[in-house]
């Protein structure tokens, strides 16, 4: 099991074994020790291969992120698994602005809490956050889902297209062309499916359903300026 000490080694040292691996490499299980919050940590990887960050990372850590399983136990700066394409991203701690944004797949776990943007323009992310999120989260996000156990603040889903916003606690205030919607049994479905892999053992019940009210597909005069 390769352990990588970036009290010594460099994260673009780090970086580049990392996306060096064959996808079928033996080397499976990486272990990061004194992240110390420095930046894009474990970005771009591009194998199936688990990888532990012992400690609190910077911006972008876990970008572009495909088919890893990656787990930081500490907090995480801005741009956590940003452009994330599939694998899972755990994070035990807080994260701070735009956590999964323009996110294609994969899941994203928060244990704690998520600042601002959360979600912003997700196309296709799944992002389970523990805690509360901050104003402006899912802005123009297109699909996916995110799931939210606790608050959400202002203008949750703003511009907001397809995706699913489940919210458990209350949410300060919706942005524009967001709306609730009934919680059906696909979106029951959805939900539990999500919550059973982040470990959460809760109703789906418990929550509700915002998503897009379609007003601002089409051209209306109104709108115009």
């Amino acid at each position: 099991m390769p352990v990588v000490d970036l009290a010594v080694s460099r994260v673009r040292e780090l970086n580049k074994a990392l996306h060096q691996l064959p996808r079928n490499t033996n080397e499976t299980h990486w272990t990061v020790q004194n992240p110390a919050g420095q930046h894009s940590i474990a970005v771009g990887i591009d194998a199936p291969i688990e990888v532990m960050i012992e400690g609190h990372v910077g911006y972008y850590c876990a970008g572009m992120n495909k088919d890893a399983q990656i787990t930081i136990s500490g907090n995480a700066g801005v741009g956590l698994a940003e452009n994330m394409m599939s694998g899972v991203v755990r994070l035990a701690g807080d994260a701070s602005q735009a956590a999964g944004a323009t996110g294609r797949g994969g899941l994203l776990i928060i244990e704690g809490n998520a600042s601002a943007r959360c979600g912003i323009s997700m196309k296709g992310i799944d992002i389970v956050v523990k805690g509360s999120i901050g104003p402006m989260s899912a802005f123009m996000a297109q699909t996916g889902n995110l799931v939210v156990l606790g608050d959400a603040g202002e203008a949750l889903g703003d511009s907001i297209y397809e995706a699913r916003l489940f919210v458990r606690g209350e949410v300060k205030s919706l942005g524009a062309d967001c709306e609730e919607k009934p919680l059906g049994s696909e979106e029951r479905a959805i939900l539990a499916g999500l919550l059973d892999r982040a470990g959460v053992d809760v109703p789906a019940d418990s929550f509700r359903l915002f998503g897009s009210a379609r007003r601002l597909y089409h051209f209306h005069v109104d709108n115009a300026y």
